[in-house]
């Protein structure tokens, strides 16, 4: 006889392994659906194997892995190395219209993007939860920063945050590790940018480990890890959430299944999650009395859109019409570059640390200051080249060796990540004529971003260019070069979260409106993207609806 669990996750991500652990430790029975295989950090993670043992010495794509993966290699992290951490687009389709690139990056195997993250973990406020009340556009979140501020604490001190008080009301602190040190380059600006601008210059707040923390060593500065961590010091759900989801009896990690879509009963309730075997293509159906989604984004839209029976023509809990709409990235492009030649001759001391510097929002807190809504950050940093200047310095021999000795620049850039405002208009839906690898329909997604997120580029590039100058930067580069949507990989929305059922899909709790037993837990849930960094919020949001969703499941009222 077919188990029936209490709750059938779908997706193993940062989410999704977080959701496992706190249901499962709660007492329930929890199957996680994963569409990819497990991965084994010995023939999989990289981060230790150097260059010179690499055939392309892992700077580029094999030629028959950059025919497979056209999208996946717009990615910084998709390259020799940890490709195999990305799709391969050519089983994974979705369509565009012709003048509206998307790039959809993903990564399917147990832990999914919590693998090849960037771990930049930033709270939201209520600059953010509230925007609409300030500026008149969109929606207010249904819940403000106070009442999600101790799921942060909860979230922070099980995953470890890396990161230094600034005591600032638009980037509440949290509950952090030791901070990582700024280098000599950084120190520079960061005085610069207090002094001239009164603006705020920090290190980044990373989900990587400066102390030991539940068992998971302290980061050893190796500096890759986009190719995976063997000691999990920096959070990935594998070397987290879900071992000790594991450790409760309670969890069935079931790999390779690859989510089709959510089963229903006659009245519209959540029965399961039909999936299609990765490798066998074998169709089968997983029971369960609640259904939770946290495949990422577009996966978990696209799963609800494909749900459709008798009482959910148009997908599950999409009467209103919303599902798939109001989707988002974070804006990038806008930026500059130099060098310090003030710093000449002076050691980097700072090793391969794994983070950056950030600087804070600083547009459009308290008054309108500029001429677009909303505001961005900056990431970036300062640091001593190694090698990579030898490439402008001619000749050869000996004299050649001496001048890449002792010629080391330093280099420091700025790169903004900036707000895209929610439209309607900006969605995506099924593609009626097309399906992947396993049969299941693709998406069309058509995205993109409009004046105000110009506008906002171009101010990135200005803010960056005087920072630079500021601190004494020579041969400052402007940028201003509009990134594409999706490929900040910070897509947000679609199945947006909200008071009114006649605008949103979820309510307050990331409960569907019409389905009681059907919760989203991921990025789609977004009534508005804000310009930090999302998977901290997200599994902040998640550790919130999990403790609504067990106490609603003990009550017999889902």
């Amino acid at each position: 006889m077919q188990q029936t669990f209490d709750a059938v996750v779908v997706g193993s991500g940062a989410t999704g392994g977080w959701v496992a652990r706190q249901l499962t430790e709660a007492g329930l029975q929890v199957a996680v659906l994963e569409a990819g295989r497990r991965l084994n950090p010995s023939e999989d993670y990289s981060e230790h194997t150097p260059p010179y043992e690499m055939p392309l010495r892992g700077t580029r794509l094999p030629r028959e892995r950059r025919e497979k993966q056209p999208v996946q290699s717009r990615c910084y992290q998709c390259d020799e190395y940890a490709n195999h951490l990305f799709i391969d687009d050519t089983e994974h389709p979705y369509t565009t219209p012709a003048d509206r690139r998307f790039d959809w990056i993903r990564g399917r195997h147990v832990g999914g993007k919590s693998i090849m993250w960037a771990r930049q973990s930033y709270r939201l406020s209520d600059y953010d939860f509230k925007a609409a009340s300030r500026d008149g556009f969109g929606d207010d979140w249904p819940l403000g920063y106070d009442e999600l501020a101790p799921y942060y604490d909860r979230v922070e001190r099980f995953i470890g945050i890396s990161g230094r008080a600034e005591g600032l009301p638009q980037l509440p602190d949290g509950e952090f590790l030791p901070p990582m040190a700024l280098t000599c380059g950084e120190e520079i600006l960061k005085k610069a940018v207090a002094d001239r601008f009164g603006r705020t210059l920090t290190i980044g707040r990373a989900a990587v480990l400066t102390r030991a923390l539940n068992g998971r060593p302290a980061c050893h500065y190796c500096g890759p890890c986009g190719r995976g961590c063997r000691t999990g010091s920096y959070y990935s759900s594998p070397h987290s959430t879900l071992p000790a989801a594991a450790a409760t009896g309670r969890l069935t990690l079931i790999p390779d299944a690859v989510a089709s879509h959510v089963t229903t009963n006659a009245e519209g309730r959540c029965t399961g999650v039909y999936y299609v075997d990765r490798l066998t293509r074998n169709h089968r159906e997983v029971a369960g009395k609640v259904v939770v989604l946290c495949a990422s984004t577009l996966e978990s839209t696209r799963i609800m859109l494909n749900s459709k029976s008798s009482p959910h023509p148009n997908g599950i809990a999409n009467s209103s019409g919303v599902l798939g709409h109001y989707l988002m990235d974070h804006v990038m492009g806008g930026g500059a570059g130099g060098t310090l030649p003030v710093l000449s001759g002076v050691p980097d001391t700072r090793g391969n640390r794994p983070n950056g510097i950030y600087i804070p929002r600083f547009r459009n807190l308290e008054t309108r200051e500029s001429g677009f809504l909303r505001g961005y950050g900056f990431q970036g940093g300062a640091s001593l080249s190694k090698w990579g200047h030898a490439n402008s310095i001619p000749g050869f021999g000996a004299e050649f060796k001496r001048r890449v000795k002792a010629e080391r620049p330093w280099s420091v850039y700025l790169g903004g990540f900036g707000e895209c405002l929610p439209r309607f208009e900006n969605h995506c839906r099924l593609d009626t004529e097309r399906v992947d690898a396993w049969g299941i329909p693709i998406l069309h997604i058509s995205a993109a971003f409009g004046d105000n997120e110009r506008r906002m580029v171009s101010d990135m590039a200005d803010t960056a260019v005087e920072m630079l100058e500021a601190a004494g930067a020579e041969g400052v580069s402007r940028q201003e070069n509009i990134s594409p949507p999706g490929l900040a990989i910070h897509e947000v929305g679609t199945a947006r979260m909200g008071n009114d059922p006649a605008t949103s899909v979820l309510n307050r709790w990331q409960q569907a409106h019409e389905v009681g037993n059907l919760f989203v837990m991921d990025g789609s849930v977004y009534p508005s993207s804000a310009c930090q960094n999302p998977t901290l919020t997200m599994m902040a949001l998640a550790a919130r609806a999990c403790d609504y969703l067990v106490e609603e499941y003990r009550a017999a009222r889902v």
